[in-house]
């Protein structure tokens, strides 16, 4: 009712004409309006359209509704005049039985123009002034463009079928008129009038004043309508061009989300925009062509942005993978956002085709040069009734093998990138030709064996992170700001460990003397170039492999085995020795904390205080636990099996943090077996509370197994033990 609040409000201050044009009273009487605002405002009526006979039973119940409504409204009512007023309206709108959807698509546009009138009541003399869509919201308000875009096509209308009128009333004018001359041609052969003037000839002069006037106002009706239609196209024009940049940004942030950015995939507004904007050219045509004399700039436009429109609505919905291995199975989906306009008849079937960079920026031609073999690659545009949509799904397509482009210098497979072009054919009710669409997905690299996919997502994610918008596809720069790139790292990360811890300043700095090579550097890394080399081509000093192998493995192993602890501030994470050492050597014994390891993929370490013979302190550093160690055992259980580390830094007591990650002991066997038992155990350690702890060894193994309470027939799992010995 928040809108009928505000409209009731204006219409104290609108004329007499304009709100009986609005809800006129053998239409849409106000009082309906009145009465029943808070329903009315609930009822989806936007989605309604004459063309879609499948509403009439939907529109009919609303009918229905609307009726019952007013009559138990006037029953309940006690003031007689308005009583008497609803039940004369209730019965009135039985008229509306015989179409209801005309009933439905009237009340939709009396509120598409209320909404006009809400937004704009200051600036409905001139255009409105478009904003560039950046959220939902903006979206929102070109929507409110498009409904002023509305009204004006409305107004053309309108006038049009005044011009109608006023064209029969001349036209039975002048048919008077010249029976007029006629009858005066014989009069004068007869006797002369006493007073000098013949009744008759009276007439005639009245009468060509009358016409004189009607040709006028339909010269200056014409004017107006022409002026009204040149507005028209000119609003279409500023709408469908926000339209356009809209889908931009939404495939752009839909390419951001690779790199963990927000990105809301929701279409349904913006195929709502791509309708209206199409029944609104079709309107402007056929008002053209109902003029009946030629407009061929306004033609040729109308026709340009006709196109435009029906080639921009071909979206990517679901995205395929964007490393796709040979010989394996994938999915995307790609949704036609005018798939409701599409003339029945023939099936509409999209065809997918692989095709490279060069070919990417040639898109003006189909390929004509296959540069790779995909299976199941055609679908066929299927209609959602549920969910207003229509989408072709590619469910199981496959890339058989793929012709790569001669290579340069240094430049390895995993660089190089494709796309998926998905093309068809398509024909629009009240088009009549038909129209080639296409559109590309986002790049993607082909890979043959699993061992190169984390290559070809670094280019991925250099791609997804420093591309810029309309580039030339795939350029990317070769360096960019450190900022920009721990910005991605923090963003990637939080979104794979499907956290909202980030990255501390710390964490960021040894990322930095990691990637650079710098590690004695202590000043702000902003600004400092990092280059594509440094991500992923050139290793680590002293390292076998890049920084990015390296990073993506901590956040594998802190995806599946760590989540938890990260999320809870558990892990300190990233941090160099130096530092490591700095914060640590004022610490008590026993005291630690958890950090990434540095010199091998997807590995955390425990760095803690402890003794030295002399008296003194060092700082020591467990051998990382992997994904296999903690496969076998949490990293919970193998802090509570390490007796010399219990205070988490800076001072909290270790059994106090992690007891919720502890597993508790395994009961006896039902076979009278007693369990075995895996033990963490660092360097010489017994593992005993009342022995005096051992310095452990840097780097030093860090698993075994107790099973010395075992009975001589417990049958052993060897691989286990073997696998765990190994360690």
């Amino acid at each position: 009712m928040a809108q009928w609040k505000h409209m009731s409000q204006m219409i104290q201050c609108l004329p007499h004409d304009t709100i009986n044009d609005l809800y006129p009273p053998n239409g849409f009487p106000i009082e309906v309006r009145h009465f029943l605002a808070d329903w009315i405002e609930i009822q989806r009526w936007d989605d309604f359209l004459l063309e879609k006979v499948e509403q009439e039973s939907q529109a009919q119940t609303l009918l229905d509704q609307t009726i019952s409504m007013l009559q138990s409204i006037a029953l309940q009512n006690d003031n007689v005049v308005d009583k008497m007023k609803l039940t004369k309206i209730s019965g009135n709108m039985t008229k509306f039985q015989q179409q209801p959807l005309h009933f439905a698509v009237m009340v939709r546009d009396i509120l598409a123009k209320e909404r006009v009138l809400l937004s704009m009541s200051t600036q409905m003399q001139s255009p409105p002034q478009f904003q560039q869509p950046q959220n939902r919201e903006s979206s929102f308000n070109n929507m409110q463009d498009v409904d002023y875009l509305v009204l004006k096509v409305l107004e053309v209308q309108e006038i049009r079928k005044s011009m109608h009128q006023l064209q029969e009333e001349l036209n039975w004018e002048r048919q008077n008129y010249e029976g007029l001359q006629v009858f005066l041609s014989c009069q004068n052969n007869g006797p002369i009038q006493q007073n000098g003037m013949d009744p008759t000839q009276s007439e005639v002069l009245k009468l060509q004043t009358h016409i004189q006037q009607l040709e006028y106002n339909v010269k200056a009706m014409a004017t107006k309508r022409f002026q009204l239609l040149n507005e028209c196209v000119d609003c279409l024009d500023q709408c469908q061009t926000r339209l356009i940049s809209r889908l931009k940004a939404w495939r752009w942030d839909q390419h951001k989300a690779t790199i963990g950015q927000p990105f809301d995939d929701n279409l349904d507004l913006l195929q709502t925009w791509c309708e209206q904007l199409l029944g609104v050219n079709g309107k402007l045509r056929q008002e053209l062509m109902l003029i009946g004399e030629p407009i061929p700039e306004l033609k040729e436009r109308l026709g340009t942005l006709l196109q435009v429109l029906i080639q921009s609505s071909l979206v990517v919905d679901k995205q395929p993978p964007q490393v796709i291995k040979t010989q394996s199975k994938f999915s995307t989906t790609v949704r036609y956002l005018l798939g409701e306009k599409v003339a029945p008849g023939k099936p509409v079937v999209l065809k997918a085709q692989i095709i490279n960079e060069l070919q990417a920026r040639n898109q003006s031609n189909v390929p004509g040069d296959n540069v790779g073999e995909l299976i199941n690659n055609t679908a066929v545009l299927e209609h959602n009734t549920s969910s207003k949509s229509t989408c072709a799904t590619f469910r199981n397509m496959s890339i058989k093998k793929i012709k790569r482009a001669d290579r340069k210098g240094s430049e390895s497979v995993t660089e190089e990138k494709f796309a998926l072009l998905f093309s068809t054919e398509i024909t629009i009710t009240g088009c009549d030709t038909p129209y080639r669409i296409q559109m590309i997905s986002l790049p993607v690299v082909v890979i043959v064996h699993g061992s190169q996919d984390n290559n070809a997502l670094a280019t991925i994610i250099w791609d997804c992170a420093f591309s810029e918008p309309d580039r030339v596809p795939f350029v990317v720069p070769e360096r960019v700001p450190w900022k920009m790139m721990y910005t991605t790292l923090n963003s990637k990360f939080t979104d794979e460990v499907r956290t909202k811890h980030n990255l501390d300043q710390y964490n960021q700095h040894f990322l930095a003397q990691k990637i650079f090579d710098k590690p004695d550097f202590a000043d702000d890394f902003s600004n400092i170039l990092v280059s594509w080399a440094q991500f992923n081509k050139e290793v680590l000093p002293g390292r076998p492999f890049t920084f990015w192998q390296w990073f993506e493995g901590v956040m594998e192993l802190t995806k599946k085995y760590l989540s938890t602890y990260w999320s809870e501030g558990l892990i300190f994470g990233f941090i160099g020795k130096q530092h490591l050492h700095l914060i640590l050597k004022d610490r008590p014994n026993g005291t630690f904390l958890l950090r990434f390891s540095d010199s091998e993929i997807g590995g955390i370490t425990i760095a803690y205080v402890s003794a030295t013979e002399n008296g003194g302190q060092k700082i020591q550093n467990i051998q990382p636990f992997t994904k296999r160690d903690l496969e076998i055992r949490c990293l919970g259980d193998r802090i509570r099996d390490i007796n010399h580390i219990t205070y988490l830094y800076p001072e909290f007591p270790k059994n106090d943090v992690f007891k919720r990650f502890y597993t508790e002991p395994q009961a006896s066997s039902s076979r009278g077996y007693i369990p075995v038992s895996l033990l963490t155990k660092v360097g010489t350690d017994t593992n005993s509370d009342t022995s005096p702890a051992p310095t452990p060894l840097a780097e030093s193994p860090h698993s075994a197994i107790d099973f010395s309470v075992c009975p001589d027939d417990m049958d052993l799992d060897i691989d286990t033990i073997l696998e765990t010995l190994h360690q």
